[in-house]
């Protein structure tokens, strides 16, 4: 299993040693994001279905490798699945943990009009079995 992982046991986990060049907070997002756990986009085999599950909803992500995605999920935006790039994940600022869907973290995706998507804060990550 890879570090940060939705399964990572806490013996597996390798933290992020703090910066000195970056502030306290910065450190301390990156460390919590990494204890939280996530899913990296870059290292989930080309098909891979997660569930991801926000405060305000629950999107259906398909992998197609190299941060672009089917999703669907939102009644607006994506309620049929729509192929777009997923940047990563933020804090809620412009900081991004790019090609990271990390729990308690805003996922950040341009959808085919180009616009950027910031969802809700990730309550859960979950593999599904491609339809």
């Amino acid at each position: 299993m890879e570090p940060g992982s939705p399964n990572t046991t806490s013996s597996e986990i390798t933290v992020f040693p703090p910066h000195p060049n970056l502030s306290d907070e910065i450190n301390r997002n990156i460390i919590q994001s990494e204890i939280d756990g996530g899913v990296w986009l870059n290292r989930l085999p080309t098909g891979t279905c997660l569930e991801v599950e926000t405060m305000n909803r629950v999107y259906r992500v398909v992998n197609l490798g190299d941060g672009d995605a089917m999703i669907s999920g939102h009644p607006e935006i994506c309620p049929e699945p729509v192929r777009v790039h997923i940047s990563g994940s933020n804090w809620g600022g412009s900081m991004l943990k790019a090609l990271f869907i990390g729990r308690g973290m805003h996922m950040e995706f341009r959808d085919p009009k180009r616009r950027r998507i910031i969802t809700s804060p990730v309550v859960d990550i979950r593999e599904r079995q491609s339809a």
